[in-house]
């Protein structure tokens, strides 16, 4: 087990005023200390002097101190060195104040952008090149600008994309080149449109087809080369025959 980091109180702009006031503790709540659950002490107890130390040398003391800093202050910050304050800064500023953080370096931090972002404002992280940023957008992208990511290279973001389709664009997805996609596209799309995906190769994509098609489209599927997919074709015509 390792020991306590203890700073040299000596050395400390505080030992004066906080020290005496039991505002700080040697090796429990301490800012000059090296340690973040100390420093994260220390701010927790003294809020209003965060703003001192927004420039300070330590990653890891700018990082903490940027949960308790003014909105004045979180500015002045919006280009610092290291990503883990910059992350500190994607989820505390303001909405309108998120824009020069949309080409971020830090995968994180654009994630965070495109979680807080208006909607309406997404568009430019609809082609950022980590697929986890553009899941984001492809979740919460408005509806009608869905259309340019049909394409995107990643499965799980067209996959989102095909759950979030108007009905009447799902078609669209329907010749995807993988196979997660296009059982999405089959759990929604409109039965006259369905016909396309009958003979679809995966065999997952014809079970969906064959659990929600009306019986009266099930068609090749009762006689499907794969026994979960014909079973359960034949189950439903044989449970509509009885009714």
């Amino acid at each position: 087990m390792s020991a306590t980091p203890i700073a040299n109180c000596a050395e400390c702009p505080h030992r004066r005023d906080l020290l005496t006031q039991g505002r700080c503790t040697p090796g429990d709540v301490c800012v000059r200390a090296m340690s973040g659950r100390q420093i994260e002490r220390f701010f927790r107890v003294n809020p209003a002097l965060a703003d001192t130390y927004a420039g300070d040398a330590f990653w890891e003391r700018r990082a903490i101190a940027a949960r308790y800093l003014s909105q004045r202050q979180l500015l002045s910050l919006i280009h610092d060195p290291d990503e883990v304050v910059r992350r500190v800064l994607a989820y505390r500023l303001p909405v309108e104040a998120l824009d020069p953080l949309i080409g971020d370096p830090d995968r994180e931090v654009r994630v965070m952008v495109a979680d807080r972002l208006p909607p309406e404002r997404l568009e430019r992280l609809a082609a950022d090149p980590d697929y986890l940023v553009r899941q984001y957008v492809a979740r919460r992208l408005p509806i009608g600008r869905l259309f340019r990511m049909i394409r995107d290279p990643d499965r799980q973001v067209r996959c989102t994309v095909a759950g979030r389709l108007p009905l009447e664009s799902l078609g669209l997805l329907r010749n995807d080149p993988d196979a997660e996609v296009r059982i999405t596209v089959a759990g929604r799309i409109r039965f006259e449109e369905a016909n396309g995906l009958l003979r679809d190769p995966d065999w997952r994509v014809r079970l969906r087809l064959a659990e929600r098609l009306p019986i009266g489209q099930l068609g090749t599927l009762l006689e499907d080369a794969d026994p979960d997919v014909r079973a359960a074709a034949q189950a439903r015509a044989a449970a509509g025959n009885e009714e």
